[in-house]
């Protein structure tokens, strides 16, 4: 698929046949204006032959005047654009526009007026329809489907749930899962909420999240799977309040974004904060009554408990899986030695996951605290990386390293997960690596890396582990 719809309309251009019959300049000139008249190509009017399937034959006619039997006034009052059809074309195309122009209800309009649709995704619509081709683009995708689905061309509809789906990110999922429950697409539904768990943290602060209705926003609030903390989502909440008195050309006072809230706000598990997160925001935020605030200083202080609106339970969110590469590690008194050098495994997954981390080894010498810079690439582009520290108790387990946020990683790609370790010198080492693992229902393959400087590989070194979520 294209990357970017241009709508663009096939203009007349005149080019006269070459006659050697005509012996008058003039009777020839008028003549070829005859001609290119009535040419949708400006190449005379045999045009017909030069393209040999129908295909191609109906492409020309695409938001084309010549032969057009019905104009559609398309946009909102101010922005109209108008649009050439042929009702024969359009009817084969969709089952709406045969109704319309054939149907026992059919009305004789030249000029029908459209005023829900964006001229550009109307056009992409009519391309697919005459031309067989898909021209899609992130800025007019949403609106493109939303014409698929009013006029029922599946197939394009389909193409666009698809790009949607594949252009997933969580910068645009709450936006995404609005649209998707008004659409009915239960699968975009389902993709969102996968990204919105994993990724929480960073969907809640995305700017598209100030821009959903009120029903997503509830459904987002409800949610027991979000990887996120409850000051996170309680700051989500209050700029989409400050959004909606924007909305509602409303002050965005306390009072206000308190009441656009609504019953909302006790979706809110602020009993689940740390005391001190609750105490620097929403305590200071003015959206709580005084009592409110009071009774839930009570509960993080008093022995006796007040009951709550809100609700005590903290999200349990969703429950980190480990993909471990090795079947056994061991140590031996010359290595596994750093020394500022990079350990790295190439991998590849079946399906979408969100990498949160490493698990790491530790000493073979005792206890012993490690440095680590972890790095996440994809094609050679860092997609994810963080500085921690770990402590290790001188096991042969693994230890968790985390990435600020999961990073989302694709099906059928390679990814290149590098760690560099800064510590005690001789740590533990997998060996017995196997080039594929099933970890519940995704599928991981691994291969060796060219950045791995320090040993690691397939076979044995280090990474044992890749921490995820699906």
């Amino acid at each position: 698929m294209a990357a970017e719809l241009i709508p663009s309309k096939n203009k007349l251009s005149p080019s006269p046949p070459a006659s050697s019959f005509s012996s008058s300049p003039n009777r020839n000139q008028q003549q070829n204006r005859t001609d290119n008249n009535s040419s949708p190509t400006g190449r005379g009017p045999h045009w017909q032959g030069l393209y040999p399937t129908i295909r191609e034959r109906n492409s020309v006619m695409f938001n084309n005047e010549v032969m057009a039997d019905v104009f559609f006034l398309v946009g909102p009052p101010g922005c109209t654009q108008r649009v050439p059809g042929h009702k024969y074309v359009l009817a084969v195309g969709s089952s709406v526009f045969h109704a319309m122009f054939y149907g026992e209800l059919a009305e004789d309009q030249g000029e029908i007026r459209i005023p829900d649709v964006e001229p550009p995704s109307f056009l992409a619509m009519l391309k697919y329809i005459y031309c067989d081709e898909i021209q899609l683009c992130a800025d007019t995708v949403l609106a493109t489907l939303y014409a698929a689905k009013k006029y029922m061309v599946p197939h394009l509809a389909r193409a666009c749930v698809s790009f949607l789906e594949g252009s997933l990110s969580a910068r645009s999922a709450c936006v995404l899962l609005s649209q998707s429950c008004l659409f009915e697409e239960p699968e975009l539904t389902l993709r969102c909420w996968e990204v919105i768990d994993a990724q929480a943290e960073l969907a809640l602060r995305s700017e598209g999240f100030c821009d959903i209705d009120a029903r997503t926003l509830e459904s987002i609030l409800r949610r027991e799977t979000l990887n996120a903390k409850e000051l996170v989502v309680f700051e989500a909440a209050l700029g989409w309040a400050e959004a909606e008195c924007q909305r509602r050309d409303l002050d965005p006072s306390a009072e206000n974004r308190r009441r656009v809230l609504g019953k909302a706000i006790y979706l809110l598990r602020l009993p689940s904060m740390p005391l001190d997160d609750f105490a620097n925001g929403p305590a200071q935020s003015g959206l709580l009554t005084l009592g409110e605030t009071n009774e839930l200083f009570l509960w993080f202080t008093a022995l006796n408990k007040p009951e709550l609106l809100f609700c005590s339970a903290p999200r349990p969110g969703l429950p980190a899986q480990r993909c471990h590469r090795f079947q056994s590690c061991a140590y031996r008194s010359n290595q596994w030695r750093y020394r500022g050098r990079c350990d790295s495994i190439q991998f590849a997954v079946d399906k979408r996951v969100f990498v949160a981390g490493f698990g790491l080894y530790g000493s073979s010498c005792g206890s012993a605290e490690y440095g680590a810079r972890i790095e996440l690439k994809r094609q050679g582009a860092t997609v994810g990386h963080n500085i921690v520290k770990y402590f290790s108790d001188g096991s042969s387990t693994t230890f968790p390293v985390w990435f600020e946020y999961p990073v989302q990683v694709e099906p059928d790609t390679f990814y290149t997960a590098s760690v560099v370790l800064d510590g005690n010198e001789l740590s533990y080492f997998g060996q017995e690596g196997v080039t594929e693992v099933q970890s519940g229902k995704v599928t991981f393959q691994f291969q060796c890396s060219s950045d791995s400087t320090n040993g690691t590989g397939v076979q044995g070194g280090q990474i044992p582990e890749l921490v995820f979520y699906a």
